[in-house]
């Protein structure tokens, strides 16, 4: 049966795990990155390359965008030379965003006949690609509903949380607590060092153990080789969600002790030119501290 090509805004890690769920499931996949190599990267998993953005929105009644941030969404959703006016009738945003803009960003498409569905997704961009990621799916129920097969296919576990915004607001407070864990599985790992007792062994024998967690078996490989690149989650992404993390926090008058110790150690990282690395790479920012002593 034809149908209409997706269209997807982006083709990162995220994009390119979102990309081969979609071919996966019979999906033809037409998409656009401003990186030439990108675009050439998704013709060879068998999508099609668009030589604009405009293209995208002319051919794609939906779209997908996996851009970084919140302005950038903005940027695909608006323009120039935006969304509007185009063929398109449903927007999902799978970029982790501030949630009282993409809120807002929904309400003025859909004044234009645009359903703009906020669908962060749980995982990393391998987890994705394997099919183990989570969406978190917010806005218009009808039109969640109407999309929700194009949304299993990329993450077959989905959640509809709410209304735009409500996603943000649940993907941020996830990626609260999954980084948290990670950074003490990673200054665990640091202390084991520091005690001159083998890491990986360590990891095996905390696999065992109460503190057990799945970043064990996710990380875990990156940190025993201490090797951090090709990313899965890169330190400038966890960098970004963290520090949008404590914009909305302050909004909303909680303190994050933890979180804020997590954006420093990302701080760090990115300082010593680690920004394009796995954020397991946090370990050195650990390491670093007691280097310094």
């Amino acid at each position: 049966m034809d149908r209409d090509p997706i269209g997807l805004f982006g083709i990162g890690l995220m994009g390119t795990a979102i990309a081969r769920r979609l071919l996966a499931a019979h999906f033809a996949v037409m998409g656009y990155d401003v990186d030439a190599q990108k675009r050439h990267s998704l013709v060879a998993l068998g999508g099609i390359a668009a030589d604009s953005a405009a293209e995208v929105a002319t051919n794609c009644p939906i779209v997908v965008l996996a851009v970084f941030d919140t302005g950038q969404v903005e940027q695909v959703v608006e323009g120039p030379p935006g969304l509007i006016g185009t063929a398109v009738r449903t927007a999902i945003c799978m970029s982790t965003c501030d949630p009282d803009r993409i809120a807002a960003l929904a309400g003025r498409a859909a004044a234009h006949g645009i359903a703009l569905l906020e669908v962060p997704v749980s995982g990393t961009s391998t987890q994705v690609a394997q099919g183990d990621g989570v969406a978190l799916v917010a806005g218009d129920a009808a039109a969640a509903e109407a999309a929700g097969p194009v949304i299993e296919a990329i993450c077959p576990r989905r959640y509809y949380i709410g209304a735009a915004g409500d996603g943000g607001r649940a993907k941020l407070v996830v990626n609260l607590m999954l980084g948290l864990n990670r950074a003490a599985v990673a200054e665990g790992l640091a202390f084991a060092e520091s005690l001159g007792l083998d890491r990986a062994r360590l990891l095996e024998v905390a696999k065992g153990s109460a503190a057990y967690s799945q970043v064990m078996d996710v990380k875990g490989p990156l940190w025993a080789q201490d090797r951090f690149e090709p990313p899965m989650s890169r330190v400038d992404q966890s960098l970004k969600d963290f520090t949008l993390m404590g914009q909305i926090a302050q909004r909303a008058g909680q303190s994050l002790p933890f979180a804020s110790l997590y954006a420093e150690l990302m701080r760090d990282c990115a300082a010593h030119g680690e920004a394009d690395k796995d954020n397991a790479i946090l370990i050195n920012a650990i390491r670093r501290r007691r280097a310094k002593g």
